[in-house]
């Protein structure tokens, strides 16, 4: 579409619709790619508040010409969800379950509504959601429907198709129904009321009649066939049900309004056998003796997987819960009591010792997680490993029946070594559906050739063992051009037919899946992300990227899509998203900003404004540098720290704010009040004249600014000197915020640490490792300090003595950031493993015993602790004063720095930490302690739930009975 064409559609939507129309570049980059590997630049984007800004956003699509696509989360594998169209994105504000009917077992949704948030309503009544994908706490009913989502559990629920009741549907010229079963009745009087609803199901009683037979013929009977159309839903055995009949049609022929599903019964207490093999073909031949005992959920991986996710350090802990073996399948049953849950799983276990290497039952929740989250990770578990080839999804989703599959998978890995490609296999092993991305070469045309070959092969391998080319991530661009290696042509004719009745002018996702005859499908090699033609700009940068091979292009191209930064819950990523629903604040979102930024587009020479792009500033403003998305992403994107390169070279033409001014330079302000605190006090304390300092440091009017000590810990120090002389020695590293606002924490640290039997030491000079200066781009500072800090440390980092933090953002700077500056340093190779926190230092150095503290108490733990640093230590240090303890699962606190402090942040900071930390704190009785050893954290406890949050440094000295 032109430019001038474009622009008008934009003002039409604009005026006839509530919601929000977008039709900029960096809309248009954050929708061009889903988790595929295809990349298509949309006309614009429009996010509708209510169905009839759906309505009226199709009519004036209409009036235009102009093609559509529905897309919820845009976890899709196949290329469905990207498209030169403009795209409908429901999962903002179309999102809510409207009502669940416990005794009929069914709900009425919007689109938009996560499958999560639905399986969470359900089970208020015993009852859930079948269908679970691996994505399931992002991905949306109406892109389930639009992909016929399968998941774990479909081995007792099924596929989406069979667990949709009916469906409020829209056609792109307009017609609105009720689509569902329909009875030979109810068929004849539709047709007889005429209009556009008669017509589509006249000719759709007519395609049935025409192609019965083919249908009933030629549709493989297995579980998992997602391939194609579902005709056979239109079968008089299947009640004609045109509502299932759309399902898995991928937005090519109608829109979904609303959904009516099917609920089942939720096993109320549940079990999961972990069963170790000798090798991933031995599992699956076991599979179908493992099906008669009847599981609700049996998945397969493979050491492969489990191999690179070491590598990349992700998930040791889970992955230690695995038993012996080279590849696992994962059994899980329900029952009404846990009883009989592992009387069944023991059952199987005894019949199975012979031929699994060893077994393992899990029957606490906490454990089945861990374990459910390593099968969830697969899609991109192999990603990004170090010092192995890329993998990529392209050929990942074919499915055979249960009892062909080990000698399927012999065959198609015979396939793989012939084309000398790599792979992992994991997946839906009780429904014999494979996943597993390949080490496809997408960087040369010969590689691309190799890989067309491949594809076909692979096909037709499925075909010969009567399996489906997609068992549940759909056809797309992927398989779409493969359809015709397991159909007939006179099937391929009826697809065609279905996708005209519904979609005449080949509006509706074109392209995708199916093409109607006078249009070429779109080639499995075209529209590729990162084929042969993708030269990115790689300009020099501060950070060395050296995980990426010194690219911060190949740092910015990690991202795969699978969008677990829009999860509803649970861990930290992504803060920002789940306080906006906005995708340009997800890591996904500003990582597809940054990958288009880079986009040469032929060019050769790097334009002058490359770093001056508004679209990743607005995106990255209300990143919250949680670093969340290092651990927690499957491919673990560092989005902090490209948010901090990115903005040390946006500055380079750009006057920064005033907020980085006073805070990201707090620092020299902090040292600078410390000579005279109560002027500094009387200042930012006193009313008015508090606001005034506010306004002119843009910090939130309701916010308070915290006082100055007015005594800093090393003045303490100095004049009370060291003491324990003689003894181990450690050097306490006094952050400015604990050194300068409250000096308590690192008295009650020292005196800890002495009592433990150590001599404290402080740097012979004043160093900083420079963490507020990320926040604003400033790391020429930051790396000059860090620099400063080596030379000041060096007889100490060359003796190995060991350097305790209590600011955990301090210690997460030698432990992340130091390295990414300094990565072939030896002295900040040993910094960076002689620094700890208290609780690391005391569990893992020492033997400390502190006396017993029998108190409850609710612990918030700070981002950096969870993605940078772990938390064990903290944990066993806690039980260990005899502490009846929960960790929130609270993610982010929302402060973040001076995040929280910004006037044109208070509002989401405030959100973020209204989640679940701020209602938790304030819930808690006052006897039950709060601990927390983030600065920015407490200060979001002390200002917005009015409780004191203690460091740990302070729960342990208040075992020795001295209060904080």
């Amino acid at each position: 579409m032109k430019a001038s064409a474009a622009d008008a559609l934009a003002a039409a939507l604009e005026s006839a619709i509530a919601g929000e129309v977008r039709f900029d570049a960096g809309a248009q980059a954050l929708y061009s790619t889903d988790a595929s590997n295809y990349r298509q630049i949309p006309i614009g984007i429009v996010i509708p508040r209510t169905l009839d800004d759906i309505v009226a956003a199709v009519e004036c699509c209409r009036e235009h010409d102009a093609p559509l696509l529905m897309r919820g989360a845009g976890t899709s594998l196949a290329g469905q969800t990207c498209n030169v169209a403009v795209v409908l994105d429901t999962s903002k504000y179309l999102n809510r379950v409207l009502r669940i009917d416990a005794e009929a077992r069914s709900a009425l949704v919007e689109p938009g509504v996560v499958c999560d948030i639905l399986r969470i309503e359900a089970e208020k009544h015993g009852l859930t959601f079948g269908p679970d994908p691996a994505t399931h706490s992002r991905c949306t009913l109406g892109g389930m429907i639009g992909n016929n989502s399968c998941g774990a559990h479909s081995l007792f629920a099924g596929k989406t198709a069979e667990n949709i009741e009916a469906l409020e549907v829209l056609t792109y010229d307009g017609a609105r129904f009720r689509a569902g079963e329909t009875s030979p009745a109810e068929l004849t009087a539709i047709m007889q009321a005429g209009g556009r609803r008669g017509e589509i199901y006249r000719a759709l009683q007519k395609l049935r009649d025409d192609y019965a037979d083919a249908i009933r013929g030629e549709f493989p009977t297995l579980k998992r066939r997602v391939s194609g159309y579902n005709l056979d839903q239109l079968l008089p055995e299947n009640g004609f049900n045109v509502a299932r009949a759309l399902v898995g049609s991928e937005g090519t022929c109608a829109i979904t309004l609303t959904a009516t599903t099917r609920l089942v019964a939720s096993p109320p207490q549940r079990v999961l056998v972990v069963l170790g093999y000798a090798d991933i073909y031995l599992a699956a031949d076991r599979t179908p003796a493992l099906l008669e005992h009847a599981p609700i959920c049996l998945e397969g991986l493979d050491e492969r997987m489990i191999a690179d996710m070491r590598k990349k350090h992700a998930q040791l802990a889970d992955i230690a819960l695995l038993p012996e073996g080279r590849a696992w399948l994962l059994v899980e049953f329900g029952a009404a009591t846990q009883d009989e849950a592992i009387a069944r799983a023991q059952r199987l276990m005894q019949s199975e010792s012979r031929s699994a290497v060893a077994t393992v039952l899990y029957s606490e929740p906490a454990q089945q997680r861990k374990l459910w989250s390593l099968r969830e990770v697969g899609a991109a578990a192999t990603n990004s490993v170090p010092g192995e080839p890329e993998t990529y999804p392209g050929w990942e989703d074919a499915a055979v029946r249960p009892e062909q599959l080990g000698q399927y998978l012999r065959d198609f890995r015979k396939l793989l070594d012939r084309y000398n490609y790599q792979c992992s296999f994991y997946g839906h092993f009780g429904d014999g559906c494979i996943h597993g991305r390949i080490t496809f070469d997408f960087k040369t045309a010969a590689g691309i050739a190799r890989w067309r070959e491949f594809l076909f092969e692979a096909a037709d391998l499925v075909v010969r063992y009567g399996g489906s080319l997609s068992g549940e991530h759909g056809d797309g661009q992927a398989r779409a051009e493969l359809l015709g290696r397991m159909y007939s042509p006179r099937i391929m004719q009826a697809f065609r037919e279905f996708k005209a009745i519904w979609d005449p002018r080949n509006r509706m996702n074109p392209g995708k899946l199916i093409a109607p005859y006078g249009s070429d499908i779109l080639r499995v090699d075209e529209n590729l992300r990162a084929g042969p033609a993708y030269h990115p700009f790689d300009p020099a940068t501060h950070f060395s990227f050296s995980n990426d091979g010194n690219s911060i292009a190949s740092a910015a191209r990690r991202c795969v899509g699978v969008a677990k930064c829009r999860s509803i819950g649970g861990g930290t990523m992504c803060p920002s998203y789940r306080a906006t629903g906005e995708e340009q604040h997800s890591t996904r979102g500003r990582a597809r900003l940054l990958f288009e930024m880079l986009q040469s587009d032929g060019q050769s020479k790097e334009p002058p404004g490359l770093w001056q792009n508004e679209h990743v500033k607005e995106a990255l403003d209300l990143c919250l540098a949680c670093k969340a998305c290092k651990s927690e992403c499957p491919v673990q994107v560092d989005m902090a720290s490209y948010k901090a390169e990115f903005l040390s070279h946006y500055f380079e033409t750009k006057r920064r704010p005033r907020q980085a001014y006073a805070m990201g330079q707090i620092r020299r302000w902090a040292e600078l009040a410390a000579h005279a605190p109560w002027l500094a006090n009387f200042f930012t304390q006193t009313p008015g004249l508090s606001a005034a300092a506010k306004a002119i440091a843009g910090i939130a009017r309701e916010r308070h600014i915290p006082a100055i000590a007015n005594q800093t810990f090393a003045r303490w120090f100095a004049r009370c000197g060291p003491r324990n002389a003689g003894r181990p020695r450690v050097i306490l590293w006094p952050d400015t915020f604990n050194n300068h606002f409250q000096p308590h924490v690192l008295i009650a640290a020292t005196e800890v640490l002495e009592a433990a039997g150590y001599e404290v030491t402080l740097p012979r000079r004043s160093v900083c490792c420079g963490r507020p200066l990320y926040d604003f781009g400033w790391l020429t500072q930051a790396k000059g300090l860090l620099e400063q800090t080596l030379t000041v440390l060096g007889p100490e980092i060359e003796a190995g003595i060991p350097v305790i933090g209590l600011e955990p953002a301090c210690v997460a700077t030698f432990r992340d950031e130091l390295l990414n500056f300094f990565p072939n340093d030896e002295r900040a190779a040993k910094l960076n493993r002689a620094t700890r926190t208290l609780a690391e230092f005391l569990i893992d150095k020492t033997d400390f015993q502190p006396p017993p503290l029998n108190r409850r108490a609710l612990v918030h733990m700070h981002c950096h602790q969870n993605a940078v640093l772990g938390t064990d230590s903290e944990r066993t240090l806690l039980t260990r004063l005899g502490l009846d303890y929960t960790v929130l699962d609270s993610g982010c606190c929302g402060m973040a720095g001076a995040f929280g402090f910004d006037e044109n942040k208070f509002d989401v900071s405030l959100a973020i930490g209204e989640r679940v930390l701020l209602p938790a704190v304030r819930g808690a009785s006052e006897d039950t302690l709060i601990i927390s050893d983030g600065y920015s954290c407490g200060e979001q406890i002390a200002q917005a739930a009015k409780r004191r949050a203690l460091h740990t440094a302070e729960v342990v000295r208040l075992s020795f009975g001295q209060q904080p």
